[in-house]
């Protein structure tokens, strides 16, 4: 430490100062390759799903990834330190670079926040690029830059221009929400109108499918990421980042292959061996995250060129009325100021009213911009777009010659109907047939991928229930007539139910392992997409903490083999017979359940049964449901527990078909859960629920349902209010038959 703080002579000690630089140029590195892999992350993403606009869903502006700009774009704010050879002043090229992909990939990323937080991460973009360029500007008159000084002065425009563009687009996003958000809804009650209907001679997953694709259509086409990505702002954006990584191409090129035209100072930059590290990390970056916005150009014209739908190559140059309908919003909201003279009210008013005109102008000239950028780069790449197109039909001609016009005409009928849930902008009644030939294949593959992923151990267990008696195994218990432990019962779950019989079925002792480990998967994989079940036809909110305790008591046992702590293979091997182990579980639910309510007895009486505690429901369903197979089991006198192990094995599957029969109206409900910016994703799980479900669809396709109301068949209570009448007119007709004779 002596050496540090003033020299000999009184002035500063200098030379440590630039001993750290090298690692903060790795430092730099970590951050470059954090923001490459996550552009990277989202373009495999969007290959892999056929998403050729490419959404982002790791890489957007927020407040981690402007840090971590904020450190990759270190050498563009470094003012001072020296960099004379030519990877120094490559390196120092490739952060302006870096600055302008970063914009053109995060630009369908604006879709996906909410108003406040795209103002807010809008500024923050602003005073980096801002402070960007005018250190460069600054480096470029001292000196630090001595050469491809062309390159980034080009580049600082595009900066400029990009920026622009970012911030026309975040204007118009308030303005498409919510459009979009309208005509959706007018749409939605049309689809289920229409998916309401009755088909005939259609099977059930056939009709699911065309019922999930035209909410597919709709969600697709109003998706605030799609829409961004058809916008001629974000077309224009693709085509500026795409010549920006094209200069940094020139450049690093142009200085390897022809260095003679180039003269290069001696000596090494403070960063030294650290800088190659990043020109290179900063290269590859450019080129990942240039992927997207190249693509997204390239659909763009894609979309307008083709011959067959000319009048997508008509060109108006009318800027639109959700381009500036935020910005005119803005102008009419009245100025509210504690200015007391009149006179300086009138100046401010009138002040605002030239700030939002002037707005409204650069507005206009930026969509003008766009959309002439667009227009230059089909007409430059229309030819080559339809040469390619021509030997693709060719070729596809000759593999399916026999059926090409048959499936041409189905098709087409296909793309008339769904046209009508096309949700669009003004301007893109054109594009209607194109965006629906481009992305209909998608849906195929998303109900493929749910096929490889069948509940199989499900599927082996519904074979055992009962279709043909109406799953009779849902009312086969006569819990109505085990004597209630509270006045007042809760309702019944599917899951709650199962999950009890299950409980039993596996403590039941001298069972082969094999056949509780089968039992227990399949009701693994049945009680998710009971949960489905639940969850979407809530017709009754008393149920909610009922589901919740079985869930809890399902964990216990699934993992564990203890319900609600209760070791139950302790009581398999305490009892060992089946009568033992039914009286030993009733009697621990009933104990439990006088427990639970004792250490909460003020608020069980204030609340109703919905309100107990989960260990207090689960308990109370133990005790009834072993009761009364406990009496179903000495009435009917079973051979051992093999018997009764195979009775309820039979009894869950039952219940379990009957459950799932309400999937057919549980599926499409699923697209209608999220938000305008989610709605995609959700219909997208729809698909993948419909593959995975298609064979339990098709085995209770046509299965003969009691009558009951909708709201009945959706929970198990219903099904066994219809048993109970039928049992009580059973008994009433008997005893008129008894009093006759």
């Amino acid at each position: 430490m002596y050496n540090l703080g003033c020299a000999v002579d009184g002035s500063l000690n200098e030379s440590k100062f630039s001993d750290p630089m090298p690692w903060v140029g790795v430092y730099v590195v970590a951050a470059t390759i954090a923001c490459a892999t996550a552009m990277a992350a989202d373009a495999f993403h969007s290959f892999r799903q056929r998403k050729f606009w490419f959404p982002c869903k790791l890489f957007s502006i927020n407040a981690t990834t402007l840090t971590l700009i904020g450190v990759s774009i270190k050498l563009t704010v470094d003012l001072n330190s020296s960099m004379p050879r030519r990877q120094d002043q490559l390196a120092k090229l490739s952060s302006s670079a870096f600055i302008c992909t970063i914009m053109g990939n995060s630009m369908p990323a604006l879709g996906t926040m909410q108003n406040s937080e795209i103002m807010a991460n809008v500024m923050a973009l602003i005073i980096l690029v801002i402070t960007a360029v005018a250190n460069i500007c600054i480096e470029l008159g001292t000196g630090v830059i001595y050469l491809f000084w062309k390159e980034h002065i080009v580049l600082m425009i595009l900066m400029l221009v990009l920026l622009g563009i970012y911030c026309s687009s975040a204007i118009t996003v308030p303005a498409t929400k919510c459009y979009f958000d309208l005509k959706y809804r007018r749409k939605h009650l049309l689809a289920v109108k229409e998916c309401s209907l009755i088909t005939r001679d259609v099977c059930t997953t056939k009709k699911l499918k065309n019922d999930l694709t035209k909410y597919w259509v709709m969600a697709h086409t109003c998706s605030p990421q799609f829409v961004l990505g058809r916008l001629a702002t974000c077309t224009a954006a693709g085509a500026f980042t795409l010549l920006a990584a094209l200069i940094l191409a020139e450049a690093i090129f142009r200085s390897y292959f022809s260095p003679q035209s180039f003269r290069f100072c001696k000596g090494n930059s403070d960063y030294k061996w650290s800088i190659t590290s990043i020109l290179i990390t900063q290269t590859i970056a450019v080129m990942v995250g240039t992927i997207a916005p190249a693509f997204r150009w390239f659909m763009a014209i894609n979309f307008r060129c083709p011959k067959k739908a000319s009048r997508a190559c008509e060109f108006k140059l009318k800027v639109e009325g959700y381009w500036i309908q935020q910005l005119n919003q803005w102008k009419d909201c009245p100025f509210i100021s504690r200015i007391k003279s009149r006179r300086l009210r009138k100046l401010a008013h009138a002040l605002k009213n030239v700030v939002f005109d002037v707005c409204i102008s650069t507005q206009k000239g930026i969509v003008l911009m766009s959309k002439i950028v667009r227009l230059i780069s089909i007409f430059s790449a229309g030819k080559l777009l339809a040469c390619h197109r021509f030997f693709k039909k060719l070729i596809s001609f000759f593999k399916c010659h026999n059926n090409v016009w048959n499936d041409e005409e189905t098709e087409s009928n296909q793309n008339i109907e769904l046209g009508r849930f096309v949700l669009h902008l003004e301007g893109e009644e054109v594009l209607v047939d194109l965006i629906l030939e481009n992305d209909m294949e998608v849906n195929e593959k998303w109900i493929e991928s749910g096929k490889t992923d069948e509940p199989k151990h499900l599927l082996k267990l519904l074979e055992k229930s009962r279709a043909s008696e109406k799953f009779i195994g849902v009312n086969e218990l006569d819990n109505h007539i085990i004597p209630p432990l509270e006045l007042e019962e809760p309702k019944n779950s599917w899951a709650l139910t199962v999950v009890t019989l299950t409980t039993i079925a596996v403590t039941i002792p001298n069972i082969d392992q094999d056949l509780t480990k089968q039992l227990t998967r399949s009701v693994h994989e049945g009680l998710i997409y009971v949960r489905l079940v639940e969850e979407n036809l809530k017709t009754n909110d008393d149920l909610l903490k009922v589901r919740r305790a079985a869930e809890i008591t399902w964990i216990g046992v699934d993992l564990h083999r203890k319900w609600l702590d209760v070791d139950i293979k302790q009581i398999s091997e305490e009892s060992k017979t089946p009568e033992g182990i039914l009286n030993k579980l009733a009697e621990t639910g009933k104990k439990m359940f006088f427990d639970v309510m004792e250490k909460d007895k003020l608020r069980c009486l204030k609340e109703g049964p919905s309100e107990w505690d989960v260990r207090a429901l689960a308990a109370n369903s133990m005790y009834k449901i072993a009761s009364a197979v406990n009496l179903d089991y000495e009435t009917k006198d079973y051979d051992g527990g093999e018997r009764l192990f195979e009775r309820l094995t039979v009894m869950i599957s039952d219940i379990l078909a009957a459950c799932l029969t309400n999937l057919p109206k549980v599926i499409p409900m699923e697209c209608n859960r999220s938000s305008i910016e989610e709605r995609e994703g959700s219909v997208h799980r729809s698909f993948l629920l419909l593959g995975k479900l298609h064979k339990i669809i098709e085995s209770l396709d046509g299965v003969s349902l009691p009558s009951l109301e909708p709201e009945e068949l959706a929970c198990i209570d219903g099904w066994r209010k219809l048993s109970n009448i039928k049992k009580e007119q059973v008994i009433s007709s008997d005893h008129v038959y008894l009093c006759i004779e």
